[in-house]
């Protein structure tokens, strides 16, 4: 799959592929969020994976890891 980006919660959500650069390593599911200096990779990447899955995987990671920060996913 190519990136792609996506709106949610009043941020941009930007979602790549990337390989490991050592052979046989699996590729992960890496995102970046505005207004968040961070990179994610919080899943490897399946071969049925499409853009629907993968975004609401991402949302579902992102939206418990800033209830577990104590920060309501729209007012960050």
């Amino acid at each position: 799959m190519e990136e792609f980006d996506f709106e949610a919660d009043g941020r941009t959500f930007t979602c790549s592929v990337e390989t490991a650069r050592t052979p046989h390593s699996p590729s992960w599911w890496w995102f970046s969020v505005t207004g968040d200096r961070h990179r994610y990779a919080p899943f490897q990447f399946e071969g049925d994976d499409t853009e629907m899955t993968v975004r609401s995987r991402v949302l579902s990671y992102y939206r418990d890891l800033l209830e577990r920060r104590g920060i309501t996913a729209t007012t960050r």
